[in-house]
């Protein structure tokens, strides 16, 4: 079960497209129902990219419905019920996904009083979410128990103690789940099982806290703990680190049930093994393989917990790149190219587009791979080594390196890059004052706006003092 079918890991790994013809859609890659027409532009959901570039402009994200839907299902299916597919809205989140993500019957995964808000805004019950991060105020802990959200994953003892008082202040008593360190990191293709306790999220297992956080939780009045929640980490390839991970928290769950008793289980339900499922971002990559994912951790935690003499837990999920990841893609227009001698052996060809790190911040910050294929039209020039890049006023404004792309793509063609769904817009900024690109849902051959380009209005919006 691998995702990184030619070997490379994420450092090493180039953004070079494979042998075959560039025309053709990487199918892991792209949204479910992308194809190049008969006129060879590509079209997602029906709808033809350069109409979508017409009539909203560029950069332009272009989200799948069906690819959405169909991945939440898939999802669902593979752990038992969409109750236990909690979405992790931080991947992408606006009023329509969250609309989607409820008529699916998924359950939400919120990490701020701002994503709270949204969910609520789209008339998603607070019931079904799980409230998440480090450093919750007292404001959103508060916010979050008027709204009834359903979970309040706590992430250490001072927030233990706020969210006591909160729920003892509103007269409830509140569900909550501790966030444990497991001492398991995984990552692509390895998982680390000793360590990686040095970090700002959750109790440690090894030093002792997760007992003593569970004990406190499990007897304070106010308080009602129905789960343990780990992550273990991000574009994860295979089911072991979420095996392990399982393993040692039912192990913890033994450990309060022999402090407690059984009652412990009858409240304590839920093992939430969080999000991190990994995803296809260059041709020759196949995305985690979800079926079985899941029967292998829920054989492993069923097999666990029946010898430890406890009632098997319900298994949660936070998957949000696996679900969007894949769903959208960005279109740009080139604006300028530029041969660049680098040395004696090497000339690169740089393609600058009329977006950049502003709308996409991965590859500066991870050095995250991307594929880009030109879809106004087929291109057959030569392959020569390319470099796409932003209009912004920084070197590392690179949005797909050390590419090899035909030599004909010229200005004015439309270059859309795949798996832009999580953590893109999500992540994206005003530098350099460039408005944030519009969103736009298609599906059955209709486009529809859901979330618009932001304006100089927009940012001037914001300005408290007018000049003189």
């Amino acid at each position: 079960m691998t995702i990184l079918g030619n070997g490379f890991d994420s450092s090493e790994r180039p953004n070079v497209p494979d042998s075959s013809d560039f025309n053709e859609l990487p199918q892991a890659v792209w949204p479910i129902t992308a194809k190049r027409g008969a006129d060879d532009v590509v079209e997602v959901g029906g709808v033809a990219l350069t109409d979508i570039a017409e009539e909203f402009g560029t950069p332009v994200f272009v989200l799948d419905e069906e690819d959405f839907r169909t991945r939440c299902r898939a999802m669902a299916k593979a752990f038992r019920g969409a109750d236990n597919v909690h979405y992790a809205s931080k991947a992408f989140l606006c009023t329509t996904v969250v609309k989607w993500a409820q008529e699916e019957g998924l359950h939400l995964d919120v990490a701020s009083g701002g994503e709270m808000g949204v969910a609520l805004h789209a008339g998603f019950p607070a019931s079904s979410m799980t409230f998440h991060g480090n450093n919750k105020s007292e404001q959103e802990i508060a916010d979050a128990i008027a709204a009834g959200v359903g979970r309040i994953v706590v992430d250490s003892f001072i927030e233990l103690e706020r969210v006591s008082a909160a729920a003892a202040a509103a007269g409830v008593v509140q569900d909550v789940f501790i966030r444990v360190t497991p001492g398991v990191e995984a990552h692509t293709h390895e998982f680390i099982a000793t360590a990686h306790e040095d970090q700002k999220f959750g109790f440690s297992l090894a030093a002792g806290d997760a007992l003593e956080a569970t004990d406190r939780a499990y007897t304070d009045p106010h308080l009602r703990l129905t789960g343990l929640h780990c992550h273990i980490g991000s574009q994860i390839v295979d089911a072991d680190g979420f095996v392990l991970a399982a393993e040692r928290i039912l192990k913890a769950v033994a450990n309060l049930v022999g402090r407690h008793g059984d009652a412990v289980t009858q409240d304590l339900t839920t093992l939430d093994l969080g999000g991190g499922f990994g995803i296809a971002y260059l041709p020759g990559e196949f995305p985690l393989e979800i079926q079985g994912l899941a029967d292998e951790i829920l054989a492993a935690v069923e097999a666990e917990a029946e010898r430890l003499g406890l009632p098997t837990p319900t298994i949660a999920i936070e998957p949000g790149r696996s679900l969007i990841g894949p769903s959208m893609v960005t279109v740009y227009t080139v604006g300028t190219t530029k041969q660049v001698q680098v040395d004696e052996r090497l000339s690169r060809r740089y393609l600058s587009v009329d977006g950049g790190m502003s709308d996409n911040i991965r590859p500066a910050l991870y050095s995250a791979p991307y594929d880009g294929r030109i879809v106004n039209r087929r291109v057959s020039g030569d392959r020569v080594p390319s470099r796409v890049v932003g209009k912004h006023c920084e070197s590392g404004d690179i949005l797909v390196n050390d590419a090899l792309y035909p030599n004909d793509i010229a200005e004015g063609d439309l270059l859309a890059i795949g798996a832009t769904g999580a953590y893109c817009y999500a992540m994206s900024s005003r530098y350099n004052m460039l408005q944030r690109p519009a969103v736009v849902a298609v599906r059955d051959g209709q486009a529809r706006l859901i979330l618009r380009r932001e304006s100089l209005s927009d940012l001037l919006s914001l300005e408290c003092e007018n000049p003189s």
